[in-house]
């Protein structure tokens, strides 16, 4: 008796833990697309990522950089004050009607050919807004200026 208890306890230890392996996995392989990392133009400069890497690239829109193109294309520059960046964006949604030059903005996409292909493009939604990771890579390079309030 004492050893089919003891049996059974191994199995169902056994057992969760190919459960949680199984879920793990699972969950890592459901996670993996939805993951994307924020690079700061200087990043992305001295160590440019892969033609295969989806990630998001953040700073400010360079004055007199946005050129319209072909439908909903366009290509603009973005810097962090250090390094600038060309951007193509080559989404199908048309450009966010608050994107601006000399205003912060996050895009989504691949480093190809030393160009930032664009599928979204986040821009501000009010007169002080700056996503976080901007803000953030601007205090890194120290250029980051408060609102004024």
């Amino acid at each position: 008796m004492r050893g089919l208890k003891k049996q059974r306890r191994i199995q169902i230890i056994a057992v969760a833990v190919v459960a949680l392996t199984l879920a793990t996995v699972v969950i890592g392989f459901a996670l993996r697309d939805g993951i994307n990392y924020f690079y700061s133009p200087t990043q992305v400069a001295e160590n440019p990522p892969s033609a295969a890497e989806t990630f998001r690239i953040g700073g400010l829109v360079v004055e007199d950089s946005i050129v319209n193109g072909e439908g909903f294309a366009f290509t603009f520059t973005v810097t962090d004050g250090n390094a600038e960046i060309p951007v193509a964006y080559i989404g199908d949604e048309p450009r966010p009607d608050l994107f601006e030059e000399g205003q912060g903005t996050v895009a989504t996409g691949n480093y190809v050919n030393n160009v930032f292909q664009a599928h979204t493009i986040f821009a501000k939604h009010d007169e002080t807004y700056m996503p976080v990771e901007v803000i953030d890579a601007l205090k890194a390079q120290g250029v980051y200026q408060e609102p004024d309030a």
